[in-house]
């Protein structure tokens, strides 16, 4: 077995080259991930770009658009993903609030979330992400607060 960095072992799945037993610290893809369909496409160090195919008979609301809680899902995966790059093994982290601003309605299609950190801090750490349609507009402007856990508060988590 092959214990990688998160950063490593995720450009190793994009390439195509993750070998059995290569492994990581923490759980790539998360489960609600792979529920909704979600992938990484892009990947850095605090980075990350993840896709979606938004399917309106699965993720739309009552007026028929898809719903701000898969958009917003969608984001907080992109800015998980962009914060698990920078965790060394004994450390992870967890959300300390996500705000999401609605900028125009999408009812199907590609979604790609972009997420880099706005300001990168030893334990707090400000996200943004931007939510965009198959035609580049985006669709929704997230933010949102990670906490860096280390030592005994990172254990379990």
């Amino acid at each position: 077995m092959t214990d990688l960095s998160v950063l490593d072992y995720l450009r190793r799945e994009l390439a195509g080259t993750l070998e059995a037993g290569d492994r990581t610290h923490l759980r790539h893809p998360t489960a609600i991930s792979r529920l909704l369909g979600f992938r990484v496409t892009a990947i850095g160090p605090g980075f990350a770009t993840v896709a979606a195919e938004a399917d309106p008979e699965l993720h739309a609301n009552q007026q028929g658009t898809v719903h701000g809680g898969f958009l917003v899902e969608l984001a907080d995966a992109a800015i998980g993903t962009a914060h698990s790059t920078l965790m060394d093994p004994g450390e992870s982290f967890t959300s300390v609030d996500i705000r999401a601003a609605f900028v125009r309605p999408v009812w199907s299609g590609p979604l790609v979330a972009t997420a880099s950190p706005a300001h990168l801090g030893r334990t707090i750490t400000h996200y943004s992400c931007e939510v965009s349609r198959e035609d580049g507009k985006p669709v929704a402007l997230v933010t949102s607060t990670v906490m860096t856990l280390r030592g005994e508060r990172a254990e379990g988590r």
